[in-house]
């Protein structure tokens, strides 16, 4: 199943949505069950059963009432099902008849570990064998294009212009990675946009956004 990245979780730059009102002292967890499922997140994939782009394409693919009225961590047990199923390490049965279980017998309920914060580091090196098109200072447009399957392009950037701001090497496809065929990486920018020509006349004064962006998703403005 493939979808357009014009979903419901593409969500910047809309509006309608009321004030974000960060929580005060706001704990890792809530409750025992968020890391539960942090922790099961974490040692599938370091199993390599599936990779983080499919993680994140799992989630964008829930039904927009239900992504909209999901927790952060629901969001990510609706990923890890989706993926275990797609991967046919568990079936639906399963699912079920574990949610049951878990339900009548909450006890059963484990609390997770705390990972290491040098577990999920990523590590960004130069891409000798595909050098970057573009240098710091290059004006650039991001492509107007509405893609299928999973990217990082958001949908208020594209086709607005902008200014390279730095170049931090080669990183993994998205777009290729989340549907299993393969890393191919390409060289990321860090490219700066105004406001102005994000949001127009709405815009507040001087400000810009920064936003990483594949090479695939840019041409020379």
């Amino acid at each position: 199943m493939e979808i357009s990245l014009n979903g419901i979780h593409d969500l910047g730059g809309m509006q309608g949505f009321g004030p974000v009102h960060p929580e005060p002292k706001e704990p890792v967890f809530h409750s025992r069950w968020e890391g539960v499922v942090f922790a099961m997140q974490q040692a599938v994939r370091r199993r390599g059963i599936y990779n983080v782009d499919e993680s994140r394409y799992g989630i964008e693919r829930m039904d927009p009432a239900h992504y909209l009225a999901s927790s952060y961590y629901e969001k990510w047990l609706e990923s890890l099902v989706t993926n275990l199923v797609e991967k046919g390490i568990i079936t639906t049965d399963e699912v079920t008849a574990r949610t049951a279980l878990l339900a009548a017998k909450p006890e059963n309920i484990q609390a997770a570990p705390r990972p290491s914060p040098k577990a999920n580091a990523t590590v960004l090196e130069p891409d000798d064998s595909n050098p970057a098109r573009f240098k710091v200072g290059d004006r650039v447009i991001a492509r107007n294009v509405h893609p299928t399957g999973h990217n990082r392009i958001p949908r208020y950037v594209r086709g607005k212009r902008g200014v390279v701001d730095r170049i931090w090497g080669a990183e993994t496809y998205p777009d290729t990675n989340a549907l299993g065929l393969g890393k191919h990486p390409q060289n990321v920018y860090s490219v700066r946009f105004e406001g102005v020509e994000l949001w127009g006349d709405s815009a507040e004064a001087g400000q810009s956004l920064y936003i990483d962006l594949w090479d695939s998703y840019l041409d020379p403005a």
